[in-house]
């Protein structure tokens, strides 16, 4: 029996015979060298663009790279006559002899980049030079010109064009399934691309990039033309990176003469001639992973080594997990380089490599402490969903160093019991502020509510407030059986937001900051929220209306307003009206009808009273200790007649809590309809102030149910006391 096929044969004595690789099989062995998946075939045409003279570069994608990879530039373009041998391997119009590669100053070199995409694409050229009348289109296959239809002829066609070349891919590794298989998906493969065109435009911010998916309106990449280096690190990595970048100049003259040097041109003619100009940031920046980019004579390479040494220079600067961002142009003598070193030239060998490495970190350690001494700290993070994230995760504890707790006073709330009965010490910056007795920002100006000052002698219905009385009951849900209410109210059990509620519900309020704005400060566990008491305090109104339905008490007014009276004082200072196809007068009847045919239901549903007469009578509470403010009540009355849909049940009780939602908003905008309404301003203020801090903010904590949309801008992290700690223990 024959097993020489057999893993447990012998060895043959005999030796196999050496046999000429196909063409084909040449090629394609080559082609699986140079192009790994669409992003290294964007970077050789890229170098190709740039190294025609290209001032501007557009990109078109689909489906990663893999069904279409279109790059089109504005550079000097390739002629007719070199068509016919483009896309053949070895040929190049940047070498003739083996000398030229100790001088060689371009991207591309080996003319390998088009002929391997042929082979494992559908490849289409479309190219004017300046002298030339048209363009010309040409399409190959396997290196070689392929008919652009079947049955026409190979030969480049001619066709309108802009100066410029233009190669798409098509189907890449439509041949190499293997190799088709083995990439990532299409989105994974878009942003390689992208990161890819984004590394050579901060290196070339003189061109112009543009990249999007085919069929998109709006580009994902773009970058002016004429730009600077730092501009260009802004608008790609953004504002977080650029305002703490730092400059680094540095060159093999001796310091003094590092400046002259880099104004110059070219090296000087010395092989161990070198330079590099470097944008790092400082201290202030910290990344969760490090951005390094490297050039080598404008070649976008790796190493290793250089990264290692940077890493260590930051590692004295940084707190552990802090990443920064590099990058660097180093340009040397092209005769101390050896470029032909990768396939893809991603690596390139260079005298003197420990050196320069040494020197360049060196420089960059002067610059970091040079910029340390005059370093800011700033802590604001203006992120949407801020709050979202669960508890803040115990820091790790930086090398056996804990600060120490140096007052007795302190000792007790900074421990907690172990599970021996030992007390375990509780860091600084985990400590938890929960004394509502400690003071507040509002403490600084004490003050009783002046509305609860005044006493009113009305006697009306039990249910009936009159205004300037403060009375405490806890607002129960009213039993209701339609289902528009309930859906409602379903609706807001659904888009409730948990870990944003819990803040609300467990906050410590610190002070009002802006009254105008509506700004104020809360903390909740280590972290300092700025948040907006008028939006949380207008979701709040609207809750409790659908919660209170058809069971509200009333706000007595007395005396009563006449309703028509308060329409034409809203109309006439609403200057939206001045462009109605209505008069003033028809606005306000038909307001007035509008809320007159409907006062039964008023009366009944929102307590919204309104007699026969036409005076309003009493207006809906939503909440025992709050009054709103009576200044808008003209305002409110007018919207109810447009702004409330009362062809639809759900629809009309949604718009009715809403706007009786802004009508108790505090800080609405004011119809002004007296020339005064409190004698003293300064004690109209106080009294809001103290309404938002001891009726609302504590409202807020017992009913809101804070929905997710309030996260987009009312409720931002300001501060964090671990991450400030980290900041400040290198002071």
């Amino acid at each position: 029996m024959d097993n020489e096929g057999s893993p447990s044969a012998q060895p043959t004595t005999e030796p196999l015979p050496i046999r000429r690789l196909e063409e084909s099989l040449i090629n394609r062995i080559a082609a699986g060298e140079i192009i790994h998946r669409p992003a290294s075939a964007l970077k050789e045409l890229v170098e190709n663009s740039l190294d025609a003279g290209a001032t501007s570069i557009r990109v078109t994608v689909k489906d990663g790279g893999m069904k279409l990879l279109q790059i089109q530039d504005n550079g000097c373009g390739i002629r007719k006559a070199d068509l016919r041998i483009l896309a053949e391997r070895f040929t190049t119009s940047k070498l003739s002899t083996f000398s030229d590669l100790s001088h060689i100053r371009t991207y591309g070199f080996r003319g390998e980049a088009l002929a391997s995409i042929s082979h494992v694409a559908h490849l289409s050229v479309m190219t004017k030079t300046r002298s030339d009348s048209c363009a010309w289109k040409a399409s190959y296959t396997d290196g070689a010109l392929a008919p652009t239809k079947p049955g026409q002829s190979v030969d480049p066609k001619p066709c309108a064009g802009n100066d410029g070349t233009t190669i798409t891919i098509e189907d890449l590794f439509y041949n190499t399934p293997t190799r088709l298989s083995a990439l990532r998906s299409s989105s994974e493969e878009y942003s390689r691309i992208l990161d890819v065109l984004t590394k050579y435009a901060i290196h070339n911010p003189k061109v112009a990039f543009v990249c999007k998916k085919a069929g998109s309106p709006s580009p994902d990449l773009t970058t002016p033309s004429a730009s600077e280096t730092p501009n260009t690190i802004r608008l790609l990595y953004g504002h977080s990176i650029a305002k703490d970048l730092v400059t680094v100049a540095v060159s093999s003259q001796d310091p003094a003469e590092d400046e002259a040097s880099m104004d110059m041109d070219e090296p000087e003619d010395d092989p161990e001639a070198w330079r590099a100009e470097a944008h790092i940031t400082n201290a202030n920046y910290q990344g969760k992973k490090m951005i390094f980019l490297l050039f080598i004579n404008h070649r976008l390479v790796e190493s290793s080594r250089m990264k290692r040494a940077f890493e260590a220079v930051y590692n004295g600067i940084l707190p552990k997990g802090a990443f920064p961002f590099v990058y660097l142009s180093l340009e040397i003598d092209p005769r101390s380089v050896d470029v032909n070193v990768h396939p893809t030239k991603r690596e390139v060998h260079f005298l003197d490599e420990e050196v320069i490495i040494e020197k360049i970190s060196d420089a960059f350690t002067n610059a970091l402490t040079l910029q340390n001494h005059s370093r800011t700290f700033e802590y604001q993070t203006l992120l949407t969903g801020g709050v979202a994230s669960a508890e803040p995760e115990l820091s790790k504890e930086r090398k056996g160093k804990e600060r120490e707790v140096e007052d007795d006073e302190e000792r007790e709330p900074s421990s907690t019991l172990s599970s021996g009965g030992l007390k375990k010490k509780v860091l600084s910056q985990h400590k938890v502020r929960t004394s509502l007795k400690d003071r507040t920002l509002d403490s600084m100006f004490p003050v009783a509510n002046p509305a609860q000052l005044s006493k009113s002698s009305s006697q009306g219905n039990k249910d009936d407030i009159p205004v300037g009385t403060l009375r405490s009951r806890d607002v129960k849900e009213s039993e209701c059986f339609l289902t528009s209410v309930l859906t409602l109210r379903q609706l807001l059990v659904k888009g409730k937001h948990r870990h944003l509620t819990e803040i609300l519900e467990k906050h410590t309020f610190v002070g009002i900051v802006d009254l105008p704005r509506s700004l104020s400060l809360i903390q909740h566990s280590t972290n300092l929220y700025l948040v907006n008491h008028g939006s949380l305090a207008e979701e709040m109104f609207y809750q409790l209306g659908l919660r209170q339905f058809g069971d509200f008490s009333r706000l007595k007014l007395e005396p009563s307003p006449p309703l028509r009276t308060l329409v034409e004082i809203a109309v006439d200072a609403e200057d939206s009206t001045k462009n109605s196809n209505l008069s003033r007068p028809q606005i306000v009847d038909r307001i007035v009808n509008i809320l007159m045919t409907r006062r039964e239901m008023l009366a009944e549903y929102f307590s919204l009273r309104i007699s026969d007469a036409g005076l309003v009578e009493s207006l809906p509470l939503l909440l025992r200790d709050y009054t709103p403010d009576l200044n808008n009540l003209p305002s409110f009355l007018m919207r109810l007649g447009p702004q409330v849909d009362w062809t639809s049940e759900t629809e009309c009780f949604d718009t009715f809590f809403r706007e009786l939602a802004y009508f108790y908003r505090p800080g609405a905008t004011v119809v002004p309809y007296s020339s005064s309404v409190l004698d003293d301003e300064k004690a109209q203020e106080k009294a809001e102030r103290w309404q938002i801090q001891h009726v609302l903010f504590p409202a807020m904590r017992r009913y809101l149910s804070a929905p997710k949309s309030l996260l987009d801008r009312d409720v931002v992290q300001v501060a964090s006391l671990p991450d400030l700690y980290k900041v400040f223990e290198r002071c």
